[in-house]
């Protein structure tokens, strides 16, 4: 009876593997369908019009020469105005060894993101580094996203004094240890370090 009693689980355990393998299955081929590759790293950082609530607009490449970090964020996101903090922090740390901290708002799906509302986030954080506002749209040709590829928020760049991007958070190569302030501490002053490029950053040690 025991032996009766216990053939039906076994059946079911492997049809429930069945179907989960499936799944997988599924949402890898969906992830790789479109069949666009994702975006090379490293790569030249493309030309950027940072609109500050002011109206005052602020081309990326103004701050060529500088290792910079840009966040691609939402208004309302807890996670992202943590970071948006913690930029602060590097920027005032760091700046004068040549780094300069950027922060970008576009728009939540049922949100926003305005001159105003981004004037007033600056003013409740006191952030003291660029901070502007985009559509989503720009965002993505910026970041050379595809449209099966999921947008990781906050996003996070990290461009090169040379202007190449050579780190970000999102997308297949993405790297989420760019949202922690000691690793990102360390990615910043990696590249702030004369030295051989090939010892700039730590994720290509690994």
């Amino acid at each position: 009876m025991i032996g009766t009693a216990t053939r039906p689980d076994l059946e079911g355990t492997h049809m429930t593997t069945q179907k989960l393998t499936a799944i997988i299955l599924l949402v890898v081929f969906s992830l790789f369908a479109s069949g666009v590759p994702p975006a090379p790293i490293p790569r030249r950082s493309p030309e950027f019009i940072i609109t500050e609530p002011s109206g005052k607009q602020v081309p990326l490449s103004s701050f060529r020469g500088k290792v910079v970090v840009i966040e691609f964020f939402f208004l309302r996101s807890a996670k992202c105005l943590n970071l948006a903090n913690t930029m602060n922090k590097l920027n005032a740390e760091l700046g004068p060894r040549g780094f300069q901290a950027v922060a970008i708002a576009f728009p939540a799906p049922g949100s926003d993101a305005t001159g105003p509302l981004v004037g007033q986030l600056v003013d409740y954080l006191k952030l003291t580094y660029p901070v502007g506002y985009t559509n989503k749209e720009r965002v993505d040709q910026y970041l050379e996203r595809a449209e099966t590829e999921l947008l990781r928020i906050p996003q996070v760049v990290v461009i090169d004094r040379e202007g190449m991007i050579r780190a970000q958070s999102g997308g297949r190569e993405g790297n989420a240890q760019l949202e922690n302030e000691t690793y990102l501490r360390t990615f910043i002053e990696n590249l702030l370090t004369p030295g051989p490029r090939a010892s700039a950053s730590p994720s290509e040690r690994r």
